[in-house]
């Protein structure tokens, strides 16, 4: 049974947050027309289109503000725990993306668009999910942190490592200026030291767990967490 760390917002709140930003945008996005509001509004294609502009920028916060569709859990097991970047998250972003360059592909060949506005708003909708979660995710895509009774693995983008308990002398869990951990400092019994970079990682929101899984498991050899910018 897994233990969720980050619920899904409440559906009526979702729901309700969801229809006011469709109903505000769909309303602004009349501006991306040629004919003005009022003979839009004489016209079911000009609601169409004006529902089209509320709908992408409704997948647009989807994506970008996770906490309505996708809870975050942690699925320990006997002796172990891993955390890794959500795979199925990411592809249903991906999926729902792609239909945001389609609606105003559509809007384009169907409408008459004043051309500055329609692709300052097109812009915003299309690149604001990929600069702000896609880009990440993907490149995260296979990291992940293993940490159990007999050794500690992962995995980033940049580099990856494996470590016997036995060999590891202490374990300094590394926090910012916040208190929130972002780094765990490994001393091995041959004086060799490796930094796991956890913020180079997409695992932000799994760091209170890993620091929780830290003291179950390594508690002899932990050290208390310094800080560090």
């Amino acid at each position: 049974m897994g233990k969720i760390i980050r619920p899904t917002y409440p559906v009526e709140f979702s729901v309700g947050l969801l229809l006011l930003i469709f109903a505000l945008s769909s309303f602004l996005g009349s501006q991306l027309f040629e004919a003005p509001f009022g003979e839009l509004k004489e016209d079911t294609s000009g609601y169409i289109g004006m529902a089209l502009v509320g709908l992408a920028v409704v997948i647009m916060v989807l994506i970008l503000w996770e906490e309505f569709l996708f809870p975050i859990t942690v699925v320990p097991t006997e002796g172990q725990v891993v955390f890794r970047n959500h795979r199925n998250k990411l592809l249903t972003q991906l999926f729902i993306y792609f239909s945001i360059p389609a609606i105003f592909v559509f809007i384009y060949a169907n409408y008459e668009v004043n051309q500055v506005r329609f692709f300052i708003w097109a812009a915003i909708c299309v690149i604001a999910p990929v600069a702000g979660k896609l880009i990440s995710g993907i490149n995260n895509y296979n990291d992940f942190l293993k940490l159990t009774n007999e050794e500690i693995a992962y995995k980033n983008n940049r580099k990856e490592g494996v470590f016997k308990v036995a060999e590891v002398q202490h374990i300094t869990p590394v926090k910012d200026e916040r208190n929130v951990l972002h780094k765990i400092q490994v001393q091995l019994t041959n004086n060799n030291q490796v930094i796991i970079d956890l913020d180079e990682m997409e695992l932000a929101d799994f760091y209170n767990s890993i620091d929780e899984a830290l003291k179950a498991h390594y508690e002899t050899i932990l050290k208390e967490a310094k800080i560090s910018a």
